[in-house]
Order: structure tokens, then C-alpha cells, then sequence
């Protein structure tokens, strides 16, 4: 038989867990709506690597904004542990996501691999390194 406790614990443990995918989901949506701001708006006015910055700094800047709106409103107590288990969920949805998309688009896998390589000159790496770090920053700094 389950106690109140029981209960109450295995709901917070499905909040845990469910929340953090829920504004995954709405990362998502704000990086599909970027992208098309980037392809419609940016690059045609800015260039293709310029269009490319701008639209990693905007989804940097939506992804900690998200974030600390979620953590600062949550009444979730997420452990150290829990907050870096939602960093690393975030980061491993959004870089399985791209590789998805660009499988079903046929890009090959070196251009998807190629977003990441700074030496190259490219930024996307401030996408999922923003998603890692943010529930972490956010989750421990509005908490203390």
C-alpha cells in the first residue's frame, strides 16, 4: 500500500524528470523558430557565417533565459547531481536531435560533426555547452 509520502515522492520524482523534458521540448521549438529566422531573416541581410553567429548568440541567450525562468519558478529541489542529470539530458536530446535531422535530410555525418569544430571557426558549440551548464548555474544559483 502507498503512503502519502510514497506518493508525494514518486510524483516529485516524475516532476523531476518530466518538467525538464517538457522545456526541452520548448528549446526545441525556440531552435526550429531560430533557425528560421536565421535562414529567412539573418542570412540573407548578414551572410551566411555572420547569420550563423547571430543565431547561436539568440538561442544561447533563449536557452538561459528558459532555463532561469524554469529553475527560479520550479518548487522541484533538485540535488547537484539531478541538475547536471538535466544538463546532460538537454545536451545529448539537442545533439541526437541534429545528427536525427540531418540523417533524414542526407547530410553526411562529417558536416553535422563539422558544426562543432571551433578551430573551423564555428560557434554551434555554445549551443549544447549552454544547455549543459544552465540547469547547474540556474538550478544552484536561484536555489541558494
Amino acid at each position: 500500500m502507498s503512503t502519502s509520502t510514497d506518493t508525494d515522492t514518486e510524483r516529485s520524482a516524475v516532476g523531476a524528470v518530466g518538467y525538464p523534458l517538457g522545456v526541452w521540448a520548448a528549446l526545441a521549438a525556440i531552435a526550429v523558430a531560430n533557425g528560421a529566422l536565421r535562414e529567412i531573416v539573418l542570412i540573407p541581410r548578414i551572410g551566411e557565417y555572420s547569420g550563423h553567429v547571430a543565431s547561436t548568440a539568440v538561442l544561447v541567450a533563449a536557452i538561459l533565459l528558459v532555463a532561469r525562468a524554469y529553475f527560479s519558478r520550479t518548487s522541484i529541489a533538485y540535488s547537484r547531481a539531478e541538475l547536471l542529470s538535466v544538463g546532460v539530458l538537454w545536451t545529448l536530446l539537442t545533439v541526437g536531435f541534429e545528427f536525427l535531422v540531418g540523417y533524414v535530410e542526407g547530410t553526411p555525418v562529417s558536416v553535422t560533426l563539422g558544426q562543432y569544430d571551433v578551430f573551423a571557426g564555428q560557434v554551434w558549440i555554445a549551443v549544447p555547452v549552454a544547455l549543459l551548464v544552465s540547469p547547474l548555474l540556474f538550478g544552484r544559483l536561484l536555489s541558494d
